[in-house]
C-alpha cells in the first residue's frame, strides 16, 4: 500500500479511530475491575490510602461492579454516555484521594495515567457510542420503524 492510500484511508475513518479507543478504554476498565477483584492486597492498600471513614469494604466492591459493568457497556457501546459518566466520580476519587500524593511525573506515572482515563471518559460522555456502537445500531433501527 502507497502511504497517500493509508493516509487518506484514516482520514475518510477518523471516526473508526475514536471508535477503537473507546472499546480499548472500556477493556481496560474491565481489566482494572479484574484487577481490583482478584488483588486483594492492590483493592487493601488502595481503601488504605482513602482512609476516609465511609469508605469500607462495600466500597470496594462497589468500585468493582462500577468498573466491570461500566468497562463492558463502553467497550459494546450501549449506554456509551452514562457508562462513562458513572466511572467519572470514581476517576476523581482515585485522583484526589489515592494518586494526587504522588504527584505528576512519579515514577510510577499513576496520576498521569488516571487524568487520561478521566479524560477520556468525559469526551465519550459527550461523543456517545459512534457508529461502532449498540447504542447507534438502536438509534438506526428505532429510525427504520418510525419511517
Amino acid at each position: 500500500m502507497k502511504t497517500d492510500h493509508i493516509i487518506t484511508m484514516l482520514k475518510n475513518n477518523r471516526d473508526m479511530c475514536i471508535e477503537t479507543l473507546r472499546i480499548y478504554l472500556g477493556i481496560g476498565l474491565i481489566l482494572k475491575g479484574l484487577q481490583f477483584l482478584f488483588n486483594h492486597q492492590l483493592a487493601t492498600e488502595y481503601m488504605n490510602r482513602l482512609s476516609l471513614p465511609f469508605f469500607d469494604f462495600l466500597s470496594i466492591h462497589l468500585i468493582v461492579v462500577i468498573h466491570l459493568a461500566g468497562g463492558f457497556l463502553l467497550a459494546i457501546g450501549l449506554i456509551t454516555r452514562i457508562a462513562a459518566l458513572i466511572q467519572v466520580p470514581l476517576l476523581f476519587g482515585a485522583i484526589f484521594f489515592v494518586h494526587m500524593q504522588q504527584g505528576l511525573f512519579s515514577k510510577e506515572q499513576s496520576l498521569e495515567f488516571v487524568i487520561l482515563v478521566l479524560f477520556l471518559l468525559l469526551i465519550f460522555s459527550v461523543y456517545g457510542g459512534g457508529r461502532l456502537s449498540v447504542d447507534y445500531y438502536l438509534e438506526k433501527r428505532k429510525k427504520r420503524k418510525i419511517s
